[in-house]
């Protein structure tokens, strides 16, 4: 028997703060830039050119997030039959959060002990453990939100957990079907992307699978070849040795996107010494297979503490299955059309000497055998699955987001009814811009909203005022326009929103000086307005410093301040005092460059301090 049940999960938190209000005109520096594309085989190629995201709009950033823990409750959907318990976080974007095979009380997957968003994702707040992305290259916009949930029946009355979400940014509705057969040891996982509106969409998914690494572990998938990228920016087609199958043999960071073979279905694992550890296996449509590790270096093992305060044992890797060959890539989503496929997950158990066979096609090949019964069910079960993929819910269990319901409102859309937006689960933020649809947007004061570019007519169209003006803008400078968006932001007024794009498309420091008198608090807009200066006039940057609240993103301005107006010794001195910047970015490493720059200018060597090393290049 199978049982679905609500309950709540208690962990020490840290709170994801409010959103980022201004507008994300550009994207997070992506890390993923290929140097060597020109070299690539075509389609490679074609699709790591196409549909890449420039703004994440209309989603605002979340980075308002702190790293005080605090016991906090989070609501959780369980599945359990005999053999396996499987836990969901409908409020962080349906993250798979733990799978337990019971008999031997074997946690499958790396459980993160604690939520403590970092800045990974497209919207930058991310906390480690198994996650869905869909949309863009990077962590969904929908990582850290919630997902609309609901009971389905079965067609044998066996429970389905159903989550769903618009993600908002490619228009896609994305649809996860969980369901626990009495008699199985797999967790099966349905996922459907539609595109309901008339035009291709690049589409995007990974399964992102974190699983406990030792110096034992070893990673098995059908592939003699992987793609091997790191932080140099290069894609090399290597052969896949030993060393690269076991995650703690790897010094430095690094992706491996494993080249399929087509005459092998798609499943991925990590085993430990003794042959044990979790499987994912899926039907074709989901092909690509990846391992990434983050390395033995000292930015590598700071990374895994960062994001999980308190770390024990040896971190964990990552194994991932994607609609591409890498990450780098998207695929054309055909107009009113949807892509299906199913995922298992389970425990594996193989003979230990197989496993860690020096042979690499002799390991693989017996992890193959040890999954051929799941592997050989897995077609019929998505048949199965399809049968009720539409199915209404008969409870629901949670609510996302109203943004659906507020597209469909607009577009009129055709959804399936297994994926409702109802009316009801808009709040009075999306209904903020119900009446646009009718030719106006009410200028109320306060703060914009992410503007909906999708509805740039119905701006272009509403009545005049301050706000419209601003969104339009906005719109404008998305679609290409910014000659258009810096006279739409002009004539928005003197509000800091408006300024503040001005200052940042324009280069003028005089706007982003104006919209901090009008917002002196707001340490986004500070941040922003500093590094501009920074940029160009260290004396204005000075006069922005003085007044400046306290925040460790402003501390770090103050450090590359005091640097580059000849002041080493304050930098250093400010540097050695602390600086906790919860927002330091995957790929970026200021703390250590001015740390090391300080050293330099001063002739002195003193060491990086660990709490500083973030860094995971050199490879």
């Amino acid at each position: 028997m199978t049982i679905l049940s609500a309950q709540n999960l208690v962990l020490p938190a840290a709170s994801l703060g409010p959103e980022n209000p201004l507008a994300p005109l550009r994207t997070q520096r992506e890390p993923h830039v290929v140097e060597n594309i020109a070299d690539l085989p075509d389609e490679l190629r074609e699709n790591i050119e196409y549909g890449r995201l420039h703004s994440t709009l209309p989603c605002l950033d979340q980075d308002g997030y702190d790293r005080t823990l605090v016991e906090t409750s989070f609501p959780a959907l369980v599945l359990e039959n005999d053999h396996l318990r499987a836990t969901v976080l409908p409020s962080l974007g349906g993250r798979l959060y733990s799978i337990v095979h019971k008999a031997t009380d074997q946690e499958l997957l790396y459980r993160n002990p604690v939520f403590q968003p970092a800045n990974l994702a497209l919207r930058n707040a991310w906390f480690a453990g198994v996650e869905w992305n869909v949309g863009s290259t990077g962590h969904w916009t929908g990582t850290c939100a919630p997902m609309h949930a609901a009971r389905v029946e079965g067609l044998d009355g066996t429970p389905v957990l159903r989550l769903w979400e618009l993600e908002r940014t490619r228009n896609l509705v994305t649809q996860l079907d969980f369901w626990l057969p009495a008699d199985s040891e797999f967790l099966y996982v349905g996922v459907r992307l539609q595109n309901p509106s008339d035009v291709e969409v690049p589409a995007y998914w990974w399964s992102n699978i974190a699983v406990a690494q030792t110096p034992e572990s070893r990673v098995l998938v059908p592939a003699d070849q992987a793609w091997r990228f790191g932080y140099g920016s290069r894609l090399d087609l290597i052969d896949v040795g030993t060393d690269l199958t076991y995650p703690m043999r790897h010094p430095q960071a690094v992706d491996y996107f494993f080249e399929p073979m087509a005459e092998e279905q798609s499943w991925i694992a990590s085993v430990d010494g003794s042959g044990t550890g979790l499987a994912q296996a899926s039907t074709d449509r989901l092909q690509g297979r990846k391992l990434f590790v983050w390395g033995q270096g000292d930015g590598g093992r700071r990374w895994q503490e960062w994001l999980s305060p308190g770390l024990e044992g040896d971190g964990y890797a990552e194994i991932q299955a994607g609609l591409a060959r890498t990450q780098m890539e998207h695929l054309k989503l055909p107009a009113r059309n949807e892509w299906h496929w199913v995922e298992a997950y389970g425990r594996l158990s193989m003979d230990a000497g197989a496993a860690h066979s020096e042979d690499w096609k002799t390991a693989r090949s017996a992890g193959a055998a040890a999954l051929a019964e799941v592997l050989d069910g897995l077609a019929g079960r998505e048949a199965d699955w399809l049968r009720v993929v539409d199915a209404p819910a008969v409870e629901r269990l949670g609510v996302g987001s109203g943004w659906g319901a507020l597209e469909l409102a607009r577009t009129g859309w055709a959804v399936s009814a297994g994926t409702p937006f109802d009316d009801d689960t808009m709040t009075a933020r999306e209904r903020a811009w119900l009446p646009l649809l009718e030719g106006r947007l009410p200028a109320v004061d306060g703060v914009p909203d992410g503007t909906l570019v999708a509805w740039r007519e119905l701006l272009e169209a509403a009545e005049d005022n301050w706000l419209v003006w601003y969104h339009r803008g906005v719109a404008r400078h998305y679609y290409g326009d910014a000659d258009g968006a810096i006279d739409a932001w002009k004539r928005s007024g003197e509000n800091a929103w408006a300024l503040r794009n001005l200052g940042l498309v324009t280069g003028e420091l005089a706007y982003y000086e104006r919209a901090v008198e009008l917002l002196p608090g707001l340490v986004p807009l500070v941040v922003e307005a500093v590094a501009a200066a920074l940029d160009s006039d260290v004396v204005r940057a000075e006069r922005l410093l003085e007044h400046a609240p306290d925040d460790p993103r402003i501390q770090l301005l103050r450090v590359r301040h005091a640097l580059e107006t000849g002041d080493p010794a304050a930098a250093h001195d400010l540097l050695a005092a602390g600086i906790q910047l919860a927002t330091v970015r995957e790929g970026a490493n200021p703390l250590t460059d001015y740390w090391v720059a300080a050293e330099q200018a001063l002739g002195t060597e003193r060491p990086v301090p660990p709490q500083y090393q973030f860094g995971m290049g050199g490879i």
